[in-house]
């Protein structure tokens, strides 16, 4: 969505002629579909929100804990923005044009019969990052490269956003060794469903600890755990999911023409905006 503004410049005058340039400004729109803080005692696991129709908290909350637009999430949309940030000031950021343009998160995420799609092309068209910005060397987003994966399943496993440039793990092995957004470590992943409250955690970051092989049975004693941001996972006793600490709040904002958003140190809104300039020969 985006309003324009003409602006007429003279620019110049030659041999009694004028010269006149034409610039159009367009504002495009950003919305807030989803924020997640994964120390907030609510647990955006494979199972919950994503793909249920559901709104989640409250517009007065909307980047201080976990939330779903569930009108922006059935919105078609050709852009995504995950924005990281501290207290909602951005100090990371990562932009994506999706494959299939014009559909909505929604559809997306209910997509998951066989799932295991990358759904970007062409990694970032924009990567932001502020210099002041820490724990970036395991980060689930900013830490690694390529495009987003949505509906990462294997085995009983499902992640729902996951980049490609970490490790993705082959559909039949049982090894909990994938990382990211919205993760379920015993579940359905063609469904949705979780099998039990035992495995679901919101954010985890990228370590390379397979299961079966380095801490399965003997979590108290293992090597390395997989290692997730705050406290949000569904069982407390579980001490295979290592508690860490909170890099920042991470926003989902989609688009369906925007195709920058403003960078660190940006005080985010529920909608953010954003100017694009085109000058006569582009119009």
């Amino acid at each position: 969505m985006f309003s324009t503004v003409l602006v007429l410049s003279l620019v110049g005058v030659c041999a009694s002629r004028s010269v006149e340039h034409v610039e159009r400004v367009e504002y495009r729109t950003w919305e807030l579909g989803m924020n997640l803080n994964p120390d907030d005692g609510h647990v955006m696991s494979y199972s919950t929100g994503w793909a249920t129709d559901a709104f989640i908290g409250t517009y007065s909350e909307a980047l201080t804990k976990d939330y779903l637009d569930r009108e922006v999430w059935n919105k078609p949309v050709s852009y995504i923005a995950i924005v990281r940030h501290q207290a909602g000031e951005a100090d990371a950021v990562k932009v994506f044009r999706f494959r299939e343009g014009g559909r909505s998160m929604l559809n997306r995420f209910q997509d998951m019969d066989p799932g295991r799609v990358v759904v970007t092309e062409g990694g970032p068209i924009q990567e932001s990052v502020s210099k002041n910005a820490q724990n970036l060397h395991d980060d689930p987003v900013f830490s690694v490269g390529g495009d987003l994966a949505f509906n990462w399943g294997y085995s009983d496993n499902g992640h729902r956003i996951v980049l490609t440039g970490g490790n993705l793990s082959p559909v039949d092995q049982n090894d909990d060794n994938t990382h990211g957004l919205g993760n379920d470590y015993h579940c359905y992943p063609l469904t949705g469903k979780s099998k039990s409250l035992s495995w679901q955690h919101e954010i985890s970051n990228i370590v390379d600890c397979p299961g079966p092989n380095i801490w399965w049975g003997r979590c108290g004693t293992a090597s390395c755990l997989p290692t997730i941001q705050g406290n949000d996972k569904t069982a407390s006793t579980n001490d295979c999911l290592k508690p860490g600490p909170v890099y920042g709040n991470y926003a989902i904002y989609v688009s369906s023409d925007a195709s920058k958003f403003p960078g660190p140190g940006t005080q985010l809104e529920i909608e953010v905006e954003v100017e694009s300039k085109m000058k006569k020969g582009e119009l």
